[in-house]
């Protein structure tokens, strides 16, 4: 059972970092309205998850100017990518077991 677990990454534990990542490895971007308004959560809880994923190296973002208006968007990145499909893979082996 050790060996099933270890591949389980703490960092998707969250729920709302389980949404983050689930719905950028679909998406090439989304912006940060839309993945608060996806979610239903505030935008300092969002903040503070986007945070720790960038902290990971899981995401990246960027600022652009709409209408003068700032708009960040959120995109995973290639080591978040391996790292979210090697989570989700233990999870599939872990319900197989």
């Amino acid at each position: 059972m050790k060996d099933i677990l270890k591949d389980l990454n703490k960092a998707f534990e969250n729920r709302v970092r389980l949404g983050i990542m689930s719905s950028l490895i679909v998406n090439d971007s989304m912006a940060f309205n839309d993945l608060k308004q996806l979610l239903d959560v505030t935008d300092g809880n969002l903040a503070s998850h986007l945070k720790a994923l960038e902290k990971k190296d899981y995401i990246s973002f960027t600022k652009a100017f709409v209408d003068r208006k700032s708009k960040t968007s959120y995109s995973i990145t290639p080591l978040g990518r391996q790292a979210f499909k090697k989570h989700v893979s233990a999870i599939e082996n872990l319900l197989k077991n």
